[in-house]
């Protein structure tokens, strides 16, 4: 695990742009963020749609749900201002065809693993798509298809991560790569060094979200953390930026 850090805009640069939208991808972007997050649910009529809700309530007004929806339908309502638009996956991963992304599959649909893999297969983007869900079974379903990318933890084996010592995990190992995990839970801090060794140690890459303070970005990137996901690029790209650059100045130890 020594690559330089990374900076995922969490569903863009939701401070300043309607979510989850092609436009506040592309701003993060232009702010300093590596690669996007986002997340997605199914249509009635099997598109695979970026939203991080399972409705369209909170960001376009309408309490329909996406899967009782058709695109049509759904590319009707105005995400989180006039003119923006809800995008299908297809549209982000074609738009934006050298950048990484983490997808988390939100909709426990019976067809949306499929319709998933179909679309990142369909544009070759296997290779800079990581695939993420809380639901473990989500993801034990896209590892068991075949999926060639990467794939996060879940949250029952992010659970485990935490719980279970090195040398159980060890012997019974978790199958992502990217262990995916907030920085605090319950009351625990789980944003430090012996957290990210252990997980290195089991060949898992440590993402922490979601990551707004510069004080807190500092912190996480020292405790070797492998990718930060903030909805504030603007503010956290800078921190990024110049640990990466001292990370570059400073000598490799010899052994």
């Amino acid at each position: 695990m020594n690559r330089l850090p990374r900076l995922y805009a969490h569903r863009g640069a939701g401070v300043e742009l309607p979510e989850n939208t092609l436009p506040s991808f592309r701003l993060a972007l232009e702010l300093g963020a590596d690669a996007i997050e986002t997340d997605a649910h199914l249509t009635r009529d099997g598109h695979v749609v970026l939203s991080h809700d399972p409705t369209g309530l909170r960001m376009c007004g309408v309490a329909t749900r996406i899967e009782d929806a058709t695109l049509d339908e759904v590319r009707s309502w105005d995400a989180g201002a006039p003119g923006y638009r809800v995008p299908t996956l297809e549209e982000a991963l074609r738009e934006l065809p050298a950048v990484a992304f983490n997808v988390d599959a939100k909709s426990q649909h019976p067809e949306m693993v499929e319709r998933t893999l179909d679309v990142v297969r369909r544009v070759g983007a296997a290779d800079r798509t990581l695939l993420a869900s809380f639901d473990a079974a989500t993801l034990r379903k896209v590892r068991r298809l075949g999926y060639p990318g990467q794939t996060g933890l879940g949250q029952a084996e992010v659970l485990r991560l935490v719980a279970l010592p090195r040398r159980v995990l060890a012997r019974w190992p978790l199958r992502g790569n990217a262990a995916q995990l907030p920085y605090r839970i319950y009351g625990m801090d789980l944003g430090t060094r012996a957290v990210v060794d252990k997980c290195h140690a089991l060949g898992l890459e440590v993402h922490y979200w979601t990551v707004n303070e510069p004080a807190l970005a500092l912190r996480l990137l020292e405790a070797g953390a492998d990718a930060l996901m903030s909805d504030d690029p603007r503010v956290i790209a800078p921190v990024v930026r110049s640990f990466r650059d001292a990370a570059k100045g400073r000598p490799t130890a010899s052994r």
